[in-house]
């Protein structure tokens, strides 16, 4: 299967386990969230089977966050009880969020291996215990583990898991993750969260408390200014990947890419201002993201 690895079972299930804890959002709460992603999760232009698998990716992601971000009690906790789920569907046993087990499902059907899975759990336990990030480097090496597993698990529900398509990949879904990053800092800073890196807000003299000031000083607004070329740049990094594949593999990364790019226009059209609401692209954006992205190059 493309790189993937194959999902190994074991003859003998493994034994009944709790229900999901308390707190832990339903399928139909993690869902519902889709149609607000910078990028289409899936179009019906894929078909029944992959649609499919990628809101079945999407689900297992959006419960990993919705643990890490808003899940009431001990979520380190709970984030061990995901980690125990991920184990049952390699071990041979089924696990217990529906989410999970459309996952399961998926995971065995396309070989995706545990570690992607168990990357983005990793992730949510750093955001318990890490507020911000002291450099760009840092921050991307936090979306190795935030966002670039996604990309792994998308590339081998497509059959195109090769080295060479990761490394492209990485670089899509870590501008995907910037793109976010740079469209929340008011949703992070309620979270007590920072995600711009430290030395980058030195350079441009801002501090933390700057974020919150409404309207955003012209120091802020450089400053985003310039994670936004960054994450342009990553795009561009990442986009060689599009040629490398085709069919509906093509379309769907021509489409998350367009998406990020959508988003990033967005917030230049406000003026890389912050404000309370994510600033979101228009459909002028849209398209011109899009034929940049299907041009060809």
């Amino acid at each position: 299967m493309g790189g993937g690895a194959t999902v190994g079972t074991v003859a003998k299930p493994a034994g009944p386990s709790p229900g999901p804890p308390e707190g832990v959002p339903g399928l139909e709460e993690i869902l519902a969230r889709a149609g607000g992603e910078n990028f289409p999760v899936a179009t019906r232009l894929l078909g029944p089977r992959l649609r499919d698998s990628l809101y079945a990716i999407y689900g297992f992601a959006r419960l990993t966050d919705e643990i890490g971000d808003e899940a009431s009690g001990d979520r380190l906790a709970l984030l061990d009880w995901l980690d125990a789920e991920i184990d049952l569907i390699y071990s041979g046993g089924m696990p217990t969020h529906p989410a999970m087990r459309r996952m399961a499902a998926v995971a065995r059907e396309a070989g995706i291996p545990p570690e992607p899975l168990h990357a983005l759990v990793e992730a949510n336990r750093v955001d318990q215990t890490v507020s911000s990030y002291a450099t760009f480097d840092e921050l991307l090496s936090y979306c190795a583990l935030s966002a670039n597993p996604v990309g792994h698990m998308v590339l081998c529900v497509f059959d195109a898991a090769t080295p060479d398509r990761i490394e492209l990949s990485d670089a899509v879904c870590s501008a995907l993750q910037v793109t976010e990053h740079l469209q929340d800092v008011r949703e992070d800073l309620e979270r007590g969260r920072v995600y711009l890196p430290q030395a980058d807000l030195s350079r441009f003299g801002c501090d933390e408390a700057d974020l919150s000031v409404s309207p955003s000083p012209e120091r802020v607004r450089a400053l985003i200014a310039f994670e936004v070329e960054r994450a342009r740049r990553l795009f561009d990094r990442g986009e060689p990947l599009i040629e490398t594949l085709r069919g509906r593999a093509r379309f769907a990364v021509t489409a998350f890419v367009a998406g990020g790019r959508a988003a990033l226009a967005g917030i230049e059209r406000a003026g890389f201002a912050l404000g309370t609401h994510p600033p979101r692209p228009s459909w002028p954006d849209r398209l011109a993201a899009l034929a940049q992205t299907a041009r060809p190059h």
